[in-house]
């Protein structure tokens, strides 16, 4: 549906030009957009490149598995449902880690691996459990000590001071994400 929507507004948009006899400004636009999509792309490359390296180290140096012990009772009273031994704890809690870092694209493989086997724990079913439910809103809420998306976009579009931000994004990312736990907490004990 969404891809219908965007192609009617180009499309419009197009037709529109043409009528105006601006059709090369669009051109000139598309052209312009293609080499700032390149150019933010290589910029984000880069950045994804260096922190999931840097996981990657953390990871091998073992503090991310003493960060996924360290969390593990925060984890049990989040996921009731779900053995404390259970590989989905280890997911769930990198993605988090991810998550707290900024690094929202890391945190994507292993929160779809979370999601199957928290499927796996609910038999399979097509309807989301309280467990899926919860691990979903955490995700999304995503709480950011390190913002590293915006600064880079920030950084790349010349901000003089790209991780201004900071506070506002760790006070903003902390009200959704305990707005979230609220609602999952509240949500369990309701339905």
């Amino acid at each position: 549906m969404l891809n219908k929507i965007w192609a009617y507004m180009i499309l419009s948009g197009i037709i529109v030009a043409s009528f105006q006899g601006n059709i090369s400004i669009v051109g000139t636009a598309v052209l312009d957009s293609s080499k700032e999509a390149v150019t933010l792309c290589i910029t984000m490359l880069g950045i994804m490149s260096l922190w999931t390296g840097i996981i990657n180290v953390a990871s091998k140096a073992g503090i991310i598995s003493g960060m996924t012990r360290a969390i593990a009772p925060l984890l049990r009273l989040l996921y009731p449902g779900v053995d404390r031994n259970h590989i989905v704890n280890e997911y769930i809690a990198s993605n988090m880690i991810s998550n707290v870092l900024g690094l929202g694209w890391a945190a994507t493989p292993v929160g779809l691996k979370a999601m199957k086997e928290l499927k796996k724990i609910n038999g399979g079913s097509r309807v989301a459990s309280k467990d899926m439910c919860t691990f979903l809103i955490i995700n999304m809420s995503s709480l950011q000590l390190i913002p590293v998306n915006i600064i880079a976009y920030r950084s790349q579009y010349g901000s003089v001071s790209p991780s201004s931000i900071l506070l506002a994004a760790i006070l903003a990312t902390t009200c959704s994400t305990v707005a979230g736990i609220i609602f999952a907490m509240v949500s369990r004990r309701v339905l």
